[in-house]
């Protein structure tokens, strides 16, 4: 009759041991998509993360003309990395919104005198707010927004060379 007793803790343990099997050979989802692809911008006004260019804001893009919207920071490394592509689609005609996150306006200067500065405005998300209300899981991110401030696209992650013809298609897409 205790022999049963001593085969429960091996048949738990076996169990927990099955399913962790299980759970390591599934696809690893390593990106969170935001649930705003598709809706407009919510409303934001932040102030300027360096004097020599304005803030942004949730208007600046209800002009009818599409743009990228890129969530960064000076101590992002990945960021180091994407930014000859920004000014690459700088370079291309593309207008890109930026928004430091938790940023100090000396390292922003600093970064961007560094690595190029693609930017026409740069807003300050010093507590993240905007970066977690349009869903942004991470830096750098960046999104692409119609005429009408409505996201039409998310790209995580660094933008690398490969993904510069994707985005300016998206873009043109926004466009229409």
């Amino acid at each position: 009759m205790k022999n049963w007793r001593l085969w429960v803790p091996l048949m738990l343990f076996s169990g927990f041991v099955g399913v962790a099997a299980y759970q390591l050979t599934q696809p690893k989802d390593e990106f969170v998509e935001s649930r705003m692809v598709g809706k407009e911008l919510p409303f934001f006004d932040l102030r300027p993360a360096l004097a020599e260019l304005p803030g942004a804001s949730s208007a600046d893009f209800q002009d009818g003309k599409p743009r990228l919207l890129n969530i960064w920071a000076s101590w992002c490394l990945p960021c180091i990395a994407e930014a000859p592509h920004l000014e690459r689609l700088q370079r291309e005609g593309v207008e890109i919104v930026g928004i430091a996150i938790r940023d100090r306006p000396e390292d922003v200067a600093r970064f961007l005198a560094q690595h190029g500065n693609p930017y026409t405005r740069i807003g300050a998300d010093d507590l993240s707010s905007v970066q977690l209300e349009i869903g942004s899981s991470g830096v750098p991110e960046t999104f692409v927004i119609d005429g009408q401030g409505r996201i039409t696209h998310q790209h995580i992650g660094d933008i690398r060379s490969d993904d510069v013809p994707m985005l300016l298609a998206k873009l043109a897409e926004a466009a229409r």
